[in-house]
């Protein structure tokens, strides 16, 4: 039985419950993180392929999430969160398995190219059923009343091993070579399989499951604003490397950790704002920072402006991810968590997946700093669209009130469906 069937968790007791899953996405997310900063320049320099390529190249693993979310969803709530998140660490594991045989087959670019675009998109499916699963079990371990606080702690290792990750692959690869990244890519994920064997499963809910569109026609509003929010952190991992070598600075991985460093701390001392004050008031903050970074990064004559520039944005886009989704996770029914954390996440591929060809346009006509003017021309737009939704959502609930949907959805649910 779920232990929050017996008694709610306090807030110490539920921090002590998502270290271990905070752990395991760490380990996990070290196969995005560490050849981070090596890819596009890879693909550039030693492959010899323009900017739209490495776009589509950053770009490919968002896409293979998105195109799988709705499966890790149904894997999630139909045979449990944690086959999910295990067949996700192999998947992954494979994936750096794949970017060795690229690199081996380098003096082919066209067949090293191929396999990176292979090794993107195993590791874009291995990463969506590692995030669905881990969001699904995390929560169903602490409960609605800290559902915030576990995005918290899953953005905290994600970022954590993005912005360290990063140097780390660049020392790497001095030192050993790529091949050396590649296998400790490789191994990180079967630790975690490991680790997470010691954590209680929680069985899949019984109740009645609603489609995954439904559910994806019930929290569009927050998950557009999300999608748009993301362009401009895609942006900068797509393109903050060649930026900072067009402008002859060193150190971009290390703006990276930037990124990384002001993301985490962000969340250590504000994580647990959504959950008290509401994602939307919250929201309405911090996508103005976003907007700020991604500005200061546009228009940075400086090495170290760019580096505040890139930490002004991750403390920005810390919380607008949490915020928006303590708002998501209340509109659908326990049974169906999965799907929704599925759906929801699902924007940020959405966000991902056009930053990197939509910036590739851009940076080609405009340079590379365009790409970051791009990001926050996107985050004004959401940010307008966060003011209006309110509105929005009063008008989704009249239509489908009027159309009979939401009876429907109440008696699917037997009455589960929160703040609707």
């Amino acid at each position: 039985m779920n232990r929050q069937a017996i008694a709610p968790l306090s807030r110490r007791e539920a921090t002590c419950c998502l270290l271990p899953f905070a752990t395991i996405v760490l380990l996990g997310y070290l196969t995005v993180g560490l050849p981070l900063a090596i890819l596009p320049v890879y693909v550039h320099d030693y492959l010899g392929f323009g900017p739209m390529i490495v776009g589509w190249v950053m770009a490919s693993q968002s896409i293979a999430t998105l195109l799988t979310r709705q499966f890790s969803g149904f894997v999630a709530d139909t045979r449990g969160s944690r086959l999910a998140v295990f067949n996700g660490m192999l998947l992954c594991s494979l994936s750096a398995l794949l970017y060795a045989v690229s690199l081996w087959n380098h003096g082919l670019p066209k067949i090293a190219l191929l396999l990176l675009f292979a090794g993107r998109a195993v590791l874009g499916f291995g990463e969506s059923l590692l995030i669905t699963g881990v969001l699904s079990w995390s929560i169903g371990q602490v409960g609605m009343l800290y559902a915030g606080r576990a995005m918290v702690w899953v953005g905290i290792s994600m970022f954590s091993a993005i912005g360290g990750g990063a140097p780390l692959g660049s020392i790497l690869l001095k030192q050993s070579g790529f091949g050396t990244v590649a296998l400790v890519t490789a191994i990180l994920p079967l630790l975690a399989c490991v680790l997470m064997r010691k954590i209680e499963p929680i069985p899949p809910h019984n109740g009645r499951k609603i489609g995954f569109f439904k559910v994806v026609g019930l929290i569009w509003p927050y998950g557009v604003s999300l999608a748009l929010n993301t362009i401009g952190f895609g942006a900068l991992f797509a393109f903050l490397g060649l930026d900072y070598a067009a402008h002859h600075w060193t150190g971009a991985s290390f703006g990276l950790t930037a990124f990384g460093a002001a993301y985490v701390i962000a969340r250590l001392t504000f994580g647990g704002l959504p959950d008290r004050l509401g994602g939307q008031r919250v929201a309405r903050v911090t996508i103005p920072l976003q907007i700020a970074g991604l500005v200061i990064l546009w228009l940075a004559p400086l090495q170290w402006v760019a580096f505040a520039g890139c930490a002004i944005l991750g403390a920005g886009y810390s919380l607008t991810f949490p915020a928006l989704g303590v708002e998501t996770i209340r509109h659908v029914p326990p049974q169906n968590r999965g799907a929704a954390m599925g759906a929801y996440v699902a924007f940020v591929d959405i966000g991902l997946g056009l930053a990197g060809p939509l910036s590739g346009m851009v940076v080609s006509q405009f340079g590379y700093p365009s790409a970051f003017l791009l990001g926050a021309c996107a985050s004004i737009v959401a940010f307008a669209f966060v003011l209006r939704l309110p509105c929005i959502i009063a008008g989704d609930i009249y239509f489908m009130r009027k159309l009979g949907c939401i009876e429907r959805l109440e008696n699917d649910c037997s009455g589960q469906v929160e703040h609707i």
